[in-house]
C-alpha cells in the first residue's frame, strides 16, 4: 500500500477532473484500482491532514485516466470491473456494462414474490456480466436460477462473477440464443427476465461512442424497430413459463406500450408498466394466463 497525504490526493484528484471526464467515472478508477470506496472519499475532507493509502501509483491511475479521455473508452473496461447494486462485477469487452437502472429489475421482482422462503425457478435471458441472476440468487438462497447468453466468453465471465460473490450454487450458465437452451425446462419456470438489446438501428447509429465503439453490438441492437427480440421472447415464453408464470422485460424509453400489446396478444394478464426512477417507462411485466 502507498502512503500519501489527503492534501496531495485531493489536488491530484482536482487536477484530473480538469482534464475531462466526470467525477463518477474517477470514483469508480479510484475504488476498482486505487482501493478508495465511495465512503473513504467522502470522509476525506474532513481530516485534509491524516494519510490515505492506495493500492496503485498515481502515475498509474493517472495514466488510465488519460486514456480514458483520450479514447472515450469506458472506464469500466479499463479498470476490467464495475459496481452494481451491491456486486463488484468483472467486465470486459465481451459484456455490456449493467446500468443502474436496471437495478429495478430485482426491486420488482421482490415486490411480485415477496420475502416468502418459497422454491423458484427463474430463468434470465441474455445474462451479460450476470448481474441480475446473481443479484436475484443471492437474495433468494432457497431459489433455483438459470442464466443464459449466446456468447460464450459472456458466459464465462457471469460464471466468474458468481463464484467471486457467492459461495452458493443455486445459478446455473446454459449457453444459447434466448430460450433454446431451456428446452428441458419447458413449463417450469416460474419467472424469466430479460433485458435484451432493444436500440432501434436507426437511434444505435447516433449513440455516443463509447456505448456504440466500445460495448458490443449484439447487446444492444434491436433490429428496425428495437422490438426483433423481444418479440421472439414473449413469443416463445408461453412454452417454458408456467401458468401464472410471470415475464419481466426492460425496455427502451418509448417501447412499453407497444410491448404491452405484444403480450396482451400472447395471452399475457397483470400487464403493468413500471417506470424507472427517472420516470420513464423502463420494464413491462405481465402473467401468463
Amino acid at each position: 500500500m502507498l502512503s500519501i497525504s489527503v492534501k496531495e490526493f485531493l489536488f491530484w484528484k482536482t487536477k484530473q477532473l480538469s482534464k475531462g471526464g466526470d467525477s463518477e467515472s474517477l470514483s469508480i478508477l479510484l475504488d476498482c484500482v486505487g482501493g478508495l470506496s465511495s465512503n473513504d472519499l467522502i470522509l476525506l475532507s474532513t481530516n485534509p491532514d491524516r494519510k490515505l493509502y492506495l493500492k496503485k501509483k498515481l502515475e498509474i491511475l493517472e495514466s488510465i485516466w488519460e486514456e480514458h479521455l483520450l479514447s472515450s473508452s469506458p472506464i469500466q473496461y479499463l479498470c476490467g470491473l464495475t459496481f452494481w447494486r451491491d456486486l463488484k462485477l468483472k467486465v470486459t469487452d465481451k459484456v455490456l456494462i449493467p446500468r443502474s437502472e436496471t437495478e429495478l429489475i430485482v426491486d420488482i421482482v421482490s415486490k411480485i414474490f415477496g420475502n416468502k422462503v418459497q422454491k423458484i425457478l427463474f430463468a434470465e435471458l441474455g445474462t451479460g456480466s450476470g448481474a441480475i441472476s446473481i443479484s436475484l440468487a443471492l437474495a433468494n438462497p432457497s431459489w433455483n436460477g438459470i442464466a443464459t447468453d449466446i456468447d460464450q466468453d459472456a458466459l464465462e465471465i457471469a460464471r466468474e462473477n458468481f463464484i467471486n460473490s457467492s459461495q452458493q450454487s443455486n445459478l446455473k450458465f446454459y449457453c444459447g440464443n434466448w430460450w433454446s437452451p431451456l428446452e428441458s425446462f419447458k413449463g417450469k419456470l416460474d419467472l424469466a427476465i430479460s433485458n435484451p438489446p432493444y436500440i432501434p438501428k436507426d437511434t444505435y447509429e447516433k449513440l455516443p461512442k463509447e456505448v456504440k465503439n466500445f460495448e458490443p453490438k449484439v447487446a444492444l441492437l434491436g433490429g428496425e424497430d428495437g422490438l426483433k427480440h423481444i418479440r421472439e421472447i414473449i413469443q416463445k415464453a408461453p412454452l417454458f413459463l408456467k401458468d401464472k408464470g410471470w415475464l419481466i422485460l426492460e425496455n427502451h424509453f418509448d417501447q412499453s406500450e407497444k410491448v404491452k400489446q405484444i403480450l396482451i396478444k400472447n395471452k399475457f394478464t397483470s400487464i403493468e408498466i413500471v417506470k424507472d426512477l427517472s420516470g420513464i417507462g423502463r420494464f413491462t411485466i405481465g402473467r401468463y394466463k
